[in-house]
């Protein structure tokens, strides 16, 4: 089904008088969901499996994906063992064979087909003179606001998605899809109260000047696996209400949730303004990049990709880039917090690094990926963060235990099993061991082996800067520990470091080592957290970081400007042009300032 832009504009200014409007009939090409049970948040029932079919969204035209189409794998089938039938030392809750299951299929685009996306992306933005930019802003919002309530009744079946395919909890992938909800609200709130996006200013003597932010141009916006929707749409909202045009590049894994978003953006945009392209990166990336049409690269992942991309732009001078990338952030814990601190000082230290380190299982940018302990209480401190650790439950993203869910889940594939295996066997080859039981284990296995990505999380102690793990950002459920002798290695570790995102130290006294750290981080890192774990909220807060971790910040205001530029209207309060001026602010839409 294809909207032309002429029937497309009135339906957006009939929707501005009602905001929301009735529903439109579904597209005869809507994703293929299977039935999902209602929530099963009291129960912790397994939902039935997912299957999302892949479709082709450009030009605002959604058809089916033909021939080239993969499978997706996810979390997981589950059989039960016999004892007999396990690796010896399996608990009792892990007999079981866990075997990943078809939750759906993905278009593997080829080049030309990207480039058909480009092109689709190239006539809605048309130098800045296509629909998508020349709305009004007030017209821009109103279109995103008909996109979220488009895009709220797919909530269960988004959740399902993120647990079967990227094994999220239910509990966090339900957090996700509301958060990324409230980003969008809370966005579209600070346009309408910020002067920002439209106020004229009359304290320079004669001459009057009209402020606001106007479109960059094309984007092309690269999310991550980790969190698929609130990361992405995170910078892909705030990009198209400034009036940008997007290509949305759906990442290998975890890109299912963002095909059961095609259905809302077919009908609350006009054609063009957005395009998803899917399948593999090195085919369809470079050949956009290359075209010089892209304006403004939004990134998140890892740097080399990044450098990849930019170097394969013909003028990256004049590509603005918003760059979200690795972390290898430390937790550093003063000597204090032992030899001073209270029992409730050190259970509040183990209780935020415990979330730090692995809440969904580490997967994040933002988690505690090196502890830095001091060397006389290193061993006492990861034998009681072992201890932590074992209460952990470790399930399917749906079970639940004692009434919560599982804290521990699958990986999203066999790559990262594998990767942490090869980080704790070299540290371990270099003499350090796993502190806490079964760590690093996987699960669900059988004796004679199987897909399972259920890896029980491990403490590695001591972690020595010979270690892959000192330097290399593991990016699952692995803990290092650190022992120093003084705080000079601390400093020179985040001083010669190559990342730059957050650190965490965890103290009971207000001394002149806090501060000596506050001081030296201050130039390193974005954000220094004290007695809490690193994390990217509140999203009010600007989200930042130096060196190889970022480059530009996210957060509900910041987001707005890193995808558009200042632009000014002037004149001078001379002869008619006050006059002149008022008649043209009444037929500009970029004029307009009234929500």
């Amino acid at each position: 089904m294809r909207l032309s832009l002429k029937n497309w504009l009135p339906a957006a200014t009939a929707l501005a008088a009602s905001l929301l409007g009735a529903v439109r009939p579904a597209l005869a090409s809507e994703a293929v969901v299977s039935p999902t049970r209602p929530s099963s948040s009291s129960s912790g029932a397994a939902p039935a499996p997912p299957f999302v079919a892949g479709r082709v969204f450009v030009g605002g035209s959604v058809r089916d994906g033909g021939a080239a189409l993969a499978d997706v794998h996810g979390c997981c089938a589950s059989a039960a063992l016999s004892a007999d039938d396990c690796p010896e030392g399996t608990a009792g809750e892990h007999r079981r064979l866990l075997s990943r299951i078809n939750i759906g299929t993905m278009v593997q685009m080829t080049e030309e087909q990207a480039l058909e996306a480009l092109r689709s992306a190239t006539e809605a933005w048309d130098g800045g003179s296509g629909t998508w930019p020349q709305m009004s802003l007030s017209e821009r919002i109103v279109a995103i606001k008909k996109f979220m309530s488009e895009l709220q009744p797919k909530r269960e079946d988004i959740v399902n998605i993120l647990m079967h395919e990227i094994g999220k909890n239910r509990l966090d992938a339900e957090a996700e899809f509301d958060r990324t909800m409230q980003f969008v609200e809370k966005t579209i709130d600070f346009i309408q109260k910020s002067d920002e996006f439209g106020a004229w200013d009359s304290s320079n003597g004669s001459t009057r000047l009209f402020l606001s932010r106007a479109a960059v141009g094309i984007v092309l916006c690269l999310g991550p696996y980790n969190y698929p929707l609130n990361e992405t749409y995170a910078t892909l909202i705030p990009a198209l209400l400034m009036g940008n045009v997007a290509i949305l590049k759906i990442p290998t894994v975890g890109g299912l949730a963002h095909l059961l978003t095609i259905d809302a953006f077919a009908k609350a945009l006009p054609p063009g303004a957005i395009n998803f392209i899917s399948g593999s990166g090195r085919t369809t990336m470079p050949p956009l990049m290359a075209s010089g049409k892209i304006d403004s690269l939004a990134f998140i992942g890892g740097s080399n990709a990044a450098d990849k991309l930019i170097k394969a732009h013909p003028e990256p001078h004049r590509l603005k880039l918003f760059l979200q990338l690795e972390a290898k952030n430390m937790g550093v814990y003063l000597p204090d917090l032992f030899e001073n601190g209270s029992s409730a000082d050190m259970e509040t230290a183990m209780k935020e690094t415990v979330a730090g380190t692995l809440s969904y299982n580490g997967q994040r940018c933002t988690a505690l990926k090196l502890l830095f302990v001091p060397k006389d209480h290193s061993e006492q401190f990861a034998r009681a963060l072992a201890k932590k650790v074992e209460s952990m439950s470790v399930g399917l993203p749906w079970e639940k235990k004692d009434s919560k869910y599982s804290q521990i889940t699958p990986l999203p594939n066999m790559g990262r099993i594998e990767y942490m295996k090869s980080l704790i066997e070299d540290a371990v080859e270099k003499g350090a061991k796993i502190v806490n039981k079964n760590g690093g284990m996987v699960v669900g296995t059988g004796t004679q082996g199987s897909e399972s990505t259920l890896m029980i999380p491990a403490i590695v102690y001591p972690v020595t800067p010979d270690m892959k793990l000192y330097e290399e950002e593991q990016f699952g459920p692995v803990i290092p520990i650190a022992p120093y002798d003084d705080l000079d290695e601390v400093l020179r570790y985040s001083r010669e470091g190559k990342y730059g995102q957050q650190v965490s130290i965890f103290t009971s006294s207000p001394d002149e080592a806090s501060a000596r750290l506050v001081d030296r981080f201050s130039t390193v890192f974005g954000k220094i957290n004290i007695n809490s774990q690193c994390g990217r909220s509140p999203d009010s807060a600007p989200f930042s970081g130096r060196r190889s971790s970022a480059m530009g910040v996210m957060s509900v205001s910041n987001a707005l400007r890193e995808f558009s530029i200042p632009t000014v209207v002037s004149y001078k309060q001379v002869g008619n042009n006050e006059e002149l001026v008022h008649g043209i602010k009444g037929q500009s839409k970029f004029l307009q300032t009234a929500w």
